[in-house]
């Protein structure tokens, strides 16, 4: 049956790491500490002064949150970062915000996902550092956030992801020293990957597969630190009569929407609505195919998804992503958005919107529409990374379409945003959520080596899922144990 990550396993191995942490000045950051990061030492407070966002510093661990100063270098706490979105963009009444994870060390908020899967299985003993090689498989920023960990933690990392992704995943890897496996296909080609890590445990003894789409560490993080930043921003928006209305997340590895699993508990009404891309429409459809919203990687339900808590299922179309990626970023487009009527302080901010955060979006606008929201309702959402890490993506639109022009940005303001619609979207009754919950079977029984009792137990032990995720709590007495271990080694 399932077991939580709650004793330690190898106490010599985790002796071993406590020397290597030593003789590396790194210390482990707290679930507690990176919800509150206002609770981080002093210490560590004024050393960051002089510490790059993304600089391979331990320290940096400390920076695992939502509430990074918006600078790059020397910044310290503040509050949440998020950007709320303007009716006259969405088209929509209901409000519109999404949490900005460009803010994150490497620019998504990946690095907290990956530190929630590889701190306990150091403080637990069963990764050893100077020994074992930790495997990120991602279509994109988990990899890139396992391997930004990795370093700071005093490992290796071994990144695998598809060859198709964007080059600046590639060569970003490589400049932090990891092994980099490309594996077949795009953003669609999981399994590929997942051959791969089979592969990996046959012959490399000493690799440690830590897969975001069934290491519960992964939505552990989000329940814990991006619900609570979540629940912030709303509590800091909302008017007398405002309402939790919806929170949105591309499913991938379901690791983000687990948050909605934590405001679920708060606001019981909250719709937990699973974003896709209607190219591969898993959970829509049962689909299956291609596409190019990079960030959600699919044809699978992943592991750690609680099907039971989502209540929506949106599909939307990768064109649409691709030109509103041009229009809030060329130019042309920002400009033909300033002269329609969108303020220049939201108009210069829509860079911090990823192409998966673009999505998210674009799912928020199908839901506020096909359930007539007011502007007394807010919709929560996650911008999981910037335009930064998309800039080759933006040269192959020039180069295959030609320079962006105001008529495009017209056609684009208006088919994309405007004309979304309530289309390729469902309300999931029991039913469909028991019959998207039984599709994990033909990934993780039959593929993956999970039983038939764990698969049950997932749908029908009314406890589980808050037993994994209370585990933070267990883990942050284990990490401040593990921290005065460091200490004394």
């Amino acid at each position: 049956m399932i077991e939580t990550i709650t004793k330690i396993v190898d106490a010599d191995i985790r002796a071993k790491a406590a020397r290597r942490f030593k003789e590396r000045g790194i210390i482990l950051p707290t679930f507690t500490q990176m919800r509150h990061p206002e609770k981080v030492p002093e210490e560590i407070l004024q050393r960051l002064k002089s510490v790059g966002l993304w600089e391979l510093n331990p320290l940096n661990l400390f920076r695992i949150n939502w509430k990074n100063e918006p600078v790059v270098s020397g910044g310290g706490f503040g509050s949440v970062n998020y950007l709320e979105l303007p009716s006259e963009l969405t088209g929509v009444k209901a409000r519109i915000v999404l949490l900005v994870g460009k803010w994150f060390p490497t620019g998504a908020h990946k690095v907290g996902a990956a530190y929630g899967c590889l701190a306990p299985r150091i403080i637990t003993g069963q990764f050893d550092p100077t020994r074992h090689k930790a495997v990120w498989p991602s279509t994109g920023n988990y990899c890139r956030g396992g391997a930004f960990d990795s370093v700071l933690m005093g490992c290796t990392a071994v990144a695998i992801l598809p060859r198709e992704m964007s080059r600046e995943r590639f060569d970003w890897l490589r400049e932090v020293g990891s092994e980099v496996i490309a594996t077949a296909g795009c953003e669609s080609n999981v399994k590929e990957i997942y051959d791969k890590c089979w592969e990996l445990r046959r012959t490399q003894p000493d690799y440690i597969i830590l897969n975001q789409f069934d290491e519960f560490g992964n939505p552990v993080w989000h329940y814990n630190v991006t619900g609570p930043a979540l629940e912030e921003v709303f509590s800091k928006l909302k008017g007398k009569s405002s309402n939790m209305a919806a929170y949105i997340s591309n499913t991938g590895s379901a690791g983000t929407i687990a948050a909605g699993d934590y405001l679920k508990a708060r606001f019981p009404h909250v719709k937990v609505v699973a974003s896709e891309a209607l190219q591969c429409p898993t959970l829509l459809q049962n689909g299956f195919g291609g596409h190019r919203i990079e960030g959600i990687g699919d044809k699978h339900v992943p592991w750690v998804h609680n099907v039971k808590n989502t209540d929506v299922v949106t599909a939307i179309d990768d064109e649409a992503c691709m030109r509103l990626l041009r229009l809030f970023n060329e130019p042309t487009g920002i400009n033909w958005l300033k002269t329609n009527g969108i303020a220049p302080e939201v108009a210069d901010k829509l860079n911090l919107i990823g192409i998966s955060g673009i999505a998210n979006l674009l799912s928020a606008i199908k839901t506020a529409k096909l359930f007539e929201m007011n502007g007394d309702d807010i919709i929560l959402s996650i911008a999981t990374d910037s335009v930064e890490l998309y800039g080759s993506r933006l040269r192959e639109l020039r180069e295959s379409r030609g320079d962006y022009t105001t008529l495009q940005a017209g056609r684009d303001f208006e088919g994309c945003l405007m004309a979304e619609s309530s289309g390729n979207i469902k309300e999931l009754n029991y039913t469909d959520r028991k019959a998207i919950h039984n599709l994990k079977y033909f990934t993780w029984v039959e593929q993956q080596g999970k039983s038939v009792e764990e698969l049950n137990q997932l749908w029908y032990d009314r406890e589980i899922w808050n037993d994994l995720f209370g585990q933070a709590d267990v883990w942050d007495a284990m990490i401040e144990d593990f921290n005065r271990e460091v200490a004394k080694s």
